[in-house]
C-alpha cells in the first residue's frame, strides 16, 4: 500500500481502508469495496459540484446538471483512476484478471469511487478533495460552455435524417446490490450498430448510450 499512498500523496492512518478500497466483489464476499463506492460517488458528486457552481456563475440549473453528469459518469471515474496509475494494485480474483478486469470501465471507475470514499473517512474532506481536483481538473477545463443532453442531441440527428425516426432504447441488464445497482441499455437508430450504455440509474444508462452512438457517429467528442 505505501507504492499507492505515494501516487495518491497522503499517508492512511488506517491502511485497511485503502486495501478494502482496492478490494473488488470477484476477491471476497464480506470485505469489498462496494458501500465504499456508494459513499464516494456522493463525495466526488459534492465536489464536482461545488466546482461548476463556482467556475460557471450564469449556468442555469440544467447545464450545470449536464457537466455533472459529464464528469461523474463511469468513463471519468475510470480514466481518473487510470491517471493515478494505481490500476495494478486492485485485488481481483483470478478469473476477473485473466478476463482483463484491470481494464473495465466499471472496475475502475467503482475503486476510484471507492477511493474517494476512504481518503475522506481516513482524513475528511481535504484528502478527498485533492484527489478530486489533481485528477479532475483537466476534464472540467475541457468542458464545451454549451452542453446538450446526449438523448436529446441522438433524438434531433436521428429525425433530421430521412426516414431516420426516434432512437430506441431498451433496458438489457441490471446488476449490483439494491444500494448500488448497475444498469444496462441499448439504443437502436435506423441504419445504425446499435450503442450499449450502463449507469447507475436507467436514466443514466440511455444518456452513456445516447452518448456512444453520438461518439461513434463522429457527432461528439469522445
Amino acid at each position: 500500500m505505501t507504492e499507492v499512498e505515494d501516487r495518491l500523496g497522503y499517508r492512511f492512518r488506517d491502511p485497511a481502508l485503502l486495501e478494502r478500497a482496492l478490494t473488488h466483489a470477484s476477491a471476497t464476499s464480506k470485505a469489498s469495496n462496494e458501500r465504499l463506492e456508494f459513499l464516494g460517488d456522493r463525495v466526488l458528486g459534492l465536489v464536482i459540484a461545488e466546482r461548476l457552481f463556482a467556475d460557471n456563475p450564469a449556468d442555469p440549473e440544467g447545464a450545470l446538471a449536464l457537466k455533472l453528469n459529464t464528469l461523474v459518469r463511469q468513463e471519468a471515474c475510470a480514466a481518473a483512476f487510470e491517471a493515478a496509475g494505481i490500476a495494478g494494485h486492485l485485488v481481483l480474483a483470478r478469473a476477473e484478471t485473466a478476463s482483463g478486469g484491470r481494464k473495465k470501465a466499471v472496475i475502475l471507475a467503482g475503486a476510484c469511487e471507492a477511493v474517494i470514499a476512504a481518503l475522506y473517512l481516513d482524513g475528511g474532506m481535504p484528502p478527498a478533495r485533492a484527489f478530486i481536483e489533481r485528477y479532475w481538473d483537466a476534464m472540467v477545463s475541457s468542458l464545451p460552455q454549451e452542453m446538450r443532453d446526449a438523448k436529446t442531441a441522438l433524438q434531433e440527428w436521428s429525425q433530421a435524417r430521412k426516414g431516420g425516426g426516434v432512437p430506441v432504447y431498451k433496458m438489457t441488464g441490471r446488476s449490483g446490490p439494491d444500494h448500488a445497482p448497475r444498469f444496462t441499455v441499448e439504443v437502436s437508430v435506423s441504419g445504425q450498430e446499435p450503442a450499449v450504455g450502463e449507469g447507475g440509474s436507467k436514466r443514466d444508462a440511455e444518456q452513456d448510450a445516447a452518448h456512444k452512438m453520438m461518439v461513434r457517429l463522429g457527432k461528439w467528442m469522445e
